[in-house]
Protein backbone atom coordinates (compact mmCIF):
# COMPACT_ATOMS: atom_id res chain seq x y z
CA UNK A 1 0.00 0.00 0.00
CA UNK A 2 2.85 2.40 0.89
CA UNK A 3 4.32 1.90 -2.59
CA UNK A 4 0.92 2.70 -4.12
CA UNK A 5 0.68 5.91 -2.09
CA UNK A 6 4.19 6.94 -3.06
CA UNK A 7 3.37 6.35 -6.73
CA UNK A 8 0.20 8.46 -6.50
CA UNK A 9 2.16 11.29 -4.87
CA UNK A 10 4.84 11.08 -7.57
CA UNK A 11 2.18 11.10 -10.31
CA UNK A 12 0.43 14.10 -8.73
CA UNK A 13 3.70 16.02 -8.48
CA UNK A 14 4.45 15.23 -12.12
CA UNK A 15 1.00 16.54 -13.13
CA UNK A 16 1.53 19.67 -11.04
CA UNK A 17 4.98 20.53 -12.38
CA UNK A 18 4.18 19.62 -15.99
CA UNK A 19 1.56 22.37 -16.00
CA UNK A 20 2.68 24.63 -13.17
CA UNK A 21 0.30 27.56 -12.56
CA UNK A 22 2.13 30.88 -12.73
CA UNK A 23 0.43 32.07 -9.53
CA UNK A 24 0.59 28.82 -7.55
CA UNK A 25 2.33 30.45 -4.55
CA UNK A 26 -0.44 33.06 -4.43
CA UNK A 27 -3.18 30.46 -4.84
CA UNK A 28 -1.95 28.09 -2.08
CA UNK A 29 -1.12 30.66 -0.51
CA UNK A 30 2.53 30.24 0.36
CA UNK A 31 6.08 31.21 -0.56
CA UNK A 32 8.00 30.23 -3.68
CA UNK A 33 11.74 29.85 -4.10
CA UNK A 34 12.53 28.71 -7.65
CA UNK A 35 10.52 25.46 -8.01
CA UNK A 36 9.98 24.94 -4.26
CA UNK A 37 6.68 25.94 -2.61
CA UNK A 38 6.29 26.37 1.13
CA UNK A 39 3.19 26.79 3.30
CA UNK A 40 1.79 25.55 6.61
CA UNK A 41 -0.06 22.23 6.78
CA UNK A 42 -1.37 20.63 9.98
CA UNK A 43 0.73 23.03 12.03
CA UNK A 44 4.03 22.22 10.33
CA UNK A 45 6.08 23.74 7.55
CA UNK A 46 5.25 21.96 4.29
CA UNK A 47 7.57 22.05 1.27
CA UNK A 48 6.58 20.84 -2.19
CA UNK A 49 9.25 20.19 -4.82
CA UNK A 50 9.20 18.21 -8.07
CA UNK A 51 10.73 15.25 -6.20
CA UNK A 52 8.91 15.16 -2.87
CA UNK A 53 6.58 16.58 -0.25
CA UNK A 54 8.13 17.32 3.12
CA UNK A 55 6.09 17.99 6.26
CA UNK A 56 8.40 19.23 8.97
CA UNK A 57 11.47 17.02 8.55
CA UNK A 58 9.57 14.00 7.23
CA UNK A 59 9.16 13.01 3.61
CA UNK A 60 5.51 12.20 3.00
CA UNK A 61 4.94 8.84 1.33
CA UNK A 62 1.43 8.09 2.63
CA UNK A 63 -2.06 9.54 2.73
CA UNK A 64 -0.93 12.96 4.00
CA UNK A 65 1.33 13.34 0.98
CA UNK A 66 -1.61 12.55 -1.30
CA UNK A 67 -3.82 15.13 0.46
CA UNK A 68 -1.15 17.84 0.14
CA UNK A 69 -0.42 17.02 -3.50
CA UNK A 70 -4.15 17.18 -4.31
CA UNK A 71 -4.44 20.49 -2.46
CA UNK A 72 -1.69 21.90 -4.71
CA UNK A 73 -3.37 20.48 -7.82
CA UNK A 74 -6.68 22.11 -6.83
CA UNK A 75 -5.13 25.48 -5.94
CA UNK A 76 -7.16 28.34 -7.41
CA UNK A 77 -7.78 32.05 -7.07
CA UNK A 78 -10.84 31.70 -4.81
CA UNK A 79 -10.44 32.93 -1.25
CA UNK A 80 -11.54 30.75 1.65
CA UNK A 81 -15.07 31.53 2.85
CA UNK A 82 -15.63 30.37 6.40
CA UNK A 83 -19.31 31.00 7.10
CA UNK A 84 -21.85 29.61 6.98
CA UNK A 85 -20.09 26.46 8.08
CA UNK A 86 -21.04 23.17 6.43
CA UNK A 87 -21.27 19.60 7.60
CA UNK A 88 -19.14 17.25 5.51
CA UNK A 89 -22.25 15.53 4.13
CA UNK A 90 -23.50 18.85 2.71
CA UNK A 91 -20.73 18.93 0.10
CA UNK A 92 -21.36 17.31 -3.30
CA UNK A 93 -20.45 13.64 -3.83
CA UNK A 94 -19.49 13.00 -0.20
CA UNK A 95 -22.08 10.33 0.63
CA UNK A 96 -19.73 7.34 0.09
CA UNK A 97 -17.34 8.81 2.67
CA UNK A 98 -19.76 10.00 5.36
CA UNK A 99 -19.52 6.84 7.49
CA UNK A 100 -15.72 6.86 7.52
CA UNK A 101 -15.71 10.61 8.20
CA UNK A 102 -18.01 10.21 11.21
CA UNK A 103 -15.95 7.41 12.77
CA UNK A 104 -12.44 8.66 11.88
CA UNK A 105 -12.94 12.40 12.40
CA UNK A 106 -15.64 12.84 15.05
CA UNK A 107 -16.10 9.62 17.04
CA UNK A 108 -12.36 9.15 17.67
CA UNK A 109 -12.38 12.41 19.64
CA UNK A 110 -15.24 11.49 22.00
CA UNK A 111 -13.08 9.63 24.60
CA UNK A 112 -10.79 12.69 24.75
CA UNK A 113 -13.30 15.57 25.12
CA UNK A 114 -12.21 16.57 28.65
CA UNK A 115 -8.51 16.45 27.68
CA UNK A 116 -9.22 18.47 24.54
CA UNK A 117 -10.98 21.13 26.60
CA UNK A 118 -7.96 21.37 28.89
CA UNK A 119 -5.47 21.44 25.98
CA UNK A 120 -7.49 23.60 23.60
CA UNK A 121 -5.18 26.64 23.79
CA UNK A 122 -2.23 24.47 22.78
CA UNK A 123 -4.26 22.88 19.95
CA UNK A 124 -5.44 26.26 18.66
CA UNK A 125 -1.93 27.71 18.68
CA UNK A 126 -0.40 24.70 16.91
CA UNK A 127 -3.11 24.48 14.24
CA UNK A 128 -3.37 28.26 13.65
CA UNK A 129 -6.90 28.58 14.92
CA UNK A 130 -9.02 30.64 17.24
CA UNK A 131 -11.16 29.97 20.28
CA UNK A 132 -14.81 30.77 20.89
CA UNK A 133 -15.53 30.89 17.18
CA UNK A 134 -18.77 32.80 16.65
CA UNK A 135 -20.45 30.06 14.60
CA UNK A 136 -19.48 27.39 17.09
CA UNK A 137 -21.62 26.37 20.04
CA UNK A 138 -21.60 23.43 22.42
CA UNK A 139 -19.78 23.53 25.76
CA UNK A 140 -16.69 24.69 23.89
CA UNK A 141 -15.61 25.03 20.28
CA UNK A 142 -12.68 26.24 18.21
CA UNK A 143 -11.63 26.83 14.63
CA UNK A 144 -8.39 25.39 13.20
CA UNK A 145 -6.62 25.69 9.85
CA UNK A 146 -5.12 22.37 8.70
CA UNK A 147 -4.49 23.76 5.19
CA UNK A 148 -4.29 27.46 4.28
CA UNK A 149 -7.73 27.63 2.61
CA UNK A 150 -9.50 24.92 4.61
CA UNK A 151 -10.84 25.64 8.09
CA UNK A 152 -12.45 23.16 10.46
CA UNK A 153 -14.72 24.09 13.36
CA UNK A 154 -14.84 21.53 16.16
CA UNK A 155 -17.82 21.67 18.53
CA UNK A 156 -17.78 19.66 21.76
CA UNK A 157 -20.28 18.78 24.47
CA UNK A 158 -19.14 17.39 27.81
CA UNK A 159 -20.95 14.46 29.37
CA UNK A 160 -23.84 15.17 31.76
CA UNK A 161 -26.42 13.04 33.59
CA UNK A 162 -28.48 12.53 30.43
CA UNK A 163 -26.02 12.52 27.52
CA UNK A 164 -22.54 11.20 26.76
CA UNK A 165 -19.85 13.57 25.42
CA UNK A 166 -19.96 14.43 21.72
CA UNK A 167 -17.76 15.93 19.01
CA UNK A 168 -18.80 17.53 15.72
CA UNK A 169 -16.55 18.75 12.92
CA UNK A 170 -17.78 21.35 10.42
CA UNK A 171 -15.98 22.72 7.37
CA UNK A 172 -15.47 26.22 6.04
CA UNK A 173 -18.18 27.01 3.51
CA UNK A 174 -16.25 26.53 0.25
CA UNK A 175 -13.72 23.90 1.38
CA UNK A 176 -14.83 21.58 -1.44
CA UNK A 177 -13.27 23.95 -4.01
CA UNK A 178 -9.83 23.03 -2.76
CA UNK A 179 -9.96 19.22 -2.48
CA UNK A 180 -11.99 16.31 -3.89
CA UNK A 181 -14.49 14.64 -1.51
CA UNK A 182 -12.33 11.73 -0.33
CA UNK A 183 -9.35 13.97 0.43
CA UNK A 184 -11.65 16.46 2.16
CA UNK A 185 -12.75 13.66 4.51
CA UNK A 186 -9.12 12.71 5.06
CA UNK A 187 -8.28 16.28 6.13
CA UNK A 188 -10.82 15.89 8.94
CA UNK A 189 -9.37 12.52 9.94
CA UNK A 190 -5.75 13.71 10.03
CA UNK A 191 -6.66 16.92 11.85
CA UNK A 192 -8.46 14.91 14.54
CA UNK A 193 -5.47 12.58 14.81
CA UNK A 194 -3.21 15.63 15.23
CA UNK A 195 -5.50 16.96 17.98
CA UNK A 196 -5.19 13.65 19.86
CA UNK A 197 -1.43 13.64 19.30
CA UNK A 198 -1.20 17.11 20.88
CA UNK A 199 -2.96 16.05 24.11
Amino acid sequence: MADNYAKIIKDNLTRLYNNLPERLAEFLPGKQKENLFEFMALGEKCRISPESIMLGNEKQTGALGIIISLYALHACSHAAIIEPLKAFKEFPNTMPYVGAFTSHTEQILIPHVKQIETARKKIIKYLHGKESFSAGSGDFSFLVTPLPKINLCYIFYNADEDFPPSATCLYSNNASLFLPPDALADVGEYTSKKIIELL
